[in-house]
């Protein structure tokens, strides 16, 4: 198996795992989707509590516009507001700070 450095130039060879509910496997991958970034990009930024700074591609609106598709439906089902789950609301601010970020990002 021949090795490889990553961008940095690092030997990338120690392999880090744990285990998840499914509730917070769904919320990293949105996450993940969300930011752009590959989901070992995005957890090495978020443990070392560096900024995760999004960049508009067509990856990042696709996971944008199938999450809005989500989060409607799911408020459509959704008989009162006080009902909403904590991941919901999490991941609505997370859209909304990102589409923020690249409103301010095509001014």
């Amino acid at each position: 198996m021949e090795k490889n450095l990553d961008s940095k130039g690092r030997w990338r060879n120690k392999l880090v795992g744990f285990r998840v509910s499914e509730e917070e496997a769904k919320l990293i991958d949105n996450c993940v989707a969300l930011s752009g970034l590959t989901k070992q990009d995005y957890i090495i930024r978020r443990l070392q509590c560096r900024d995760v700074v999004v960049q508009g591609n067509p990856r990042v609106y696709k996971a944008l516009r199938n999450q809005m598709a989500d989060i409607y439906e799911e408020l459509k089902r959704l008989e009162s507001c006080s009902e909403a789950n904590d991941e919901l609301l999490y991941t609505i601010q997370l859209i909304a700070e990102t589409m923020n970020g690249l409103r301010g990002e095509s001014e």
